[in-house]
């Protein structure tokens, strides 16, 4: 069975973005016994054991050597550095006690979604992401990146550790790991550059300490801004990595059983696995995460360095105009104030300059907490966003703000350098005006 897949068509909507991740086919195999490395191969590890005999741990054999070989496209003096980078990130993190030693704060206990759920056919650990439960903005409003990248830590230790426990109960070797990532419930607010940026962040910590682990990756539930997502992100994820990735159709569960059996399988997936007390989604083996309390947030989180910025003195209003060119393009926006509330609505205009309401104004308190959102722009033309601070005859308002037009192809290159280095920023080029009152 062939399982091809074009991405630039989810859900039967296309969305001018043409991808194919599954290029191969998906057919089950019974575990491959290891094989011996080329010549070639064997005069490479043998290489770079040699630089390494300052510190290569004497349970590092030529099967996970050859990890941080292929990590590097057999570049020796590359997969040295990687190695030696690794065991010095290992040391400051304390990954070798890492899971009895750390205590992850109770908001990422309680709030950061997956979980393992089984094994697959083969052996190895299946570990079930709910990405479209993951509130990453309350996440990182209210726990640290190093915490972050500790709980990403931990979840490839226990893994490793799992590979032990199934070795010595199956009799062969087995490593790997299945990743389901379901993405039901997505939204555009995974479009929120910060949060995209952070995730890809902690993905990369395990691609450079844990090399080759992930075996496989299923994508299920795809949402319609799937290509969109799959185009900001692809750049920043290594060839071997994409290669791994399966994103699959509305049959997903019939694919999954290929791998899985369903007995390894929780119910909402296709499976017959449930909690002891029959709860389907195994909320018990898998965080179902949900939208963040304030209570969690933590002082000083908002991140102003990829936001513009202005002064709305009082009185007055601060608009932006906003040309939408594709049907069906996303408007979104994100601010906050140092102080006070602020007014903010958009408006699109309609035939002869007459403004047609699409968010009616409304005071927003966005001084805690930023305010975020979007709209669907069905129309195409100009809209403009508003902020009103006109109300006010005694306070001027520093406003920092993030509006953005998305569609399939606004992401350029410059785009998604940004994500990789700063995060999100205005793209679109704006016309300003203010309006004194």
């Amino acid at each position: 069975m062939s399982h091809n897949h074009d991405l630039g068509e989810v859900n039967g909507r296309s969305n001018g973005v043409q991808i194919n991740t599954n290029e191969h086919k998906l057919n089950y195999r019974e575990p491959a016994k290891d094989k011996k490395p080329s010549l070639k191969v064997t005069e490479q590890l043998s290489q770079l054991r040699s630089r390494l005999s300052d510190i290569i741990q004497e349970h590092h054999d030529d099967y996970y050597l050859h990890k941080w070989l292929k990590a590097r496209c057999y570049d020796v003096d590359k997969a040295e550095t990687m190695y030696r980078n690794s065991m010095d990130y290992r040391r400051s993190v304390g990954a070798e006690t890492i899971i009895e030693r750390y205590e992850p704060p109770q908001v990422l206990q309680e709030y950061l979604t997956g979980g393992f759920a089984g094994h697959d056919k083969e052996g190895s650990p299946i570990r079930i992401e709910l990405y479209g439960h993951l509130d990453m903005k309350g996440i990182m409003y209210s726990a640290k990146k190093v915490d972050l990248e500790k709980m990403k830590v931990v979840q490839c230790e226990s893994t490793v550790r799992d590979w032990k426990k199934q070795t010595a109960k199956l009799g062969r070797r087995v490593d790997g790991l299945t990743v389901i990532f379901d993405m039901d419930n997505v939204g555009s607010g995974a479009l929120w550059r910060p949060g995209l940026q952070m995730y890809l962040h902690v993905v990369k910590v395990m691609e450079d300490n844990y090399p080759e682990m992930m075996k496989r990756m299923f994508v299920v539930n795809a949402p319609r801004i799937f290509p969109l997502l799959w185009k900001i992100c692809r750049p920043l994820i290594s060839e071997d990595m994409k290669n791994k990735i399966h994103v699959l159709g509305g049959n997903y569960s019939s694919v999954l059983l290929e791998y899985i059996d369903a007995e390894e399988l929780p119910v909402f997936l296709g499976g017959l696995k449930t909690d002891s007390d029959g709860n389907p989604r195994c909320s018990s083996l898998i965080c179902q995460g949900g939208q963040v309390p304030t209570s969690y947030f933590l002082t000083n989180t908002a991140d102003t360095s990829s936001m513009e910025s202005t002064c709305i003195g009082t009185g007055e209003k601060f608009k932006m105009d906003v040309k939408v060119e594709e049907p069906g393009s996303i408007l979104r926006w994100e601010f906050f104030t140092e102080g006070y509330d602020l007014g903010f609505g958009i408006h699109r205009l309609g035939d002869k300059g007459k403004a047609i309401d699409v968010l009616s104004s409304r005071r927003v308190e966005c001084s805690m907490v930023p305010e975020d959102g979007h709209v669907v722009c069905d129309h195409i033309g100009e809209y403009v966003v508003t902020f009103d601070n006109s109300y006010s005859w005694t306070r001027a308002k520093q406003l920092y703000y993030v509006i953005e037009i998305c569609t399939s192809d606004s992401f350029t290159e410059n785009d998604i350098d940004d994500i990789s280095k700063r995060g999100s920023r205005t793209r679109i080029s704006k016309s300003l005006v203010t309006t004194k009152f």
